[in-house]
């Protein structure tokens, strides 16, 4: 199903994710998708900030890393500045996403 939001933009919004949910089953009302979705983004976000792996199936793995700190050097003025650690989020596409978004066959979705 593709989303349209009536933008020109490329981006997808949480506004155009709720129309779709909302247009996927007619027997919510619009408050509903709302609060369908964002309790997914609400589970999502509390899942990662636990430090779980949040994999969900054709689409992707999201992680948090942890970063050491380091010192740092800035490229412009070549002055060093120390980099804190620091957890950051990495997101590994599914090989069925990937093929999806270069147009390839979809490989079986059993991962």
């Amino acid at each position: 199903m593709a989303i349209k939001d009536g933008s020109s933009g490329a981006a997808l919004t949480r506004a155009a994710l709720r129309e779709a949910v909302y247009g996927c089953c007619t027997a919510l009302s619009r408050a509903d998708a709302r609060k369908i979705l964002d309790a997914t983004f609400d589970e999502i976000c509390d899942a990662l900030t636990r430090g779980e792996q949040v994999k969900l199936r054709s689409f992707g793995t999201f992680n948090i890393r942890e970063k050491r700190g380091r010192v740092g050097r800035n490229p412009k003025t070549g002055v060093e500045a120390p980099i804190c650690p620091r957890k950051v989020l990495t997101f590994k596409a599914s090989p069925v996403l990937v093929a999806r978004i270069n147009g390839d066959i979809v490989p079986d979705e059993a991962e």
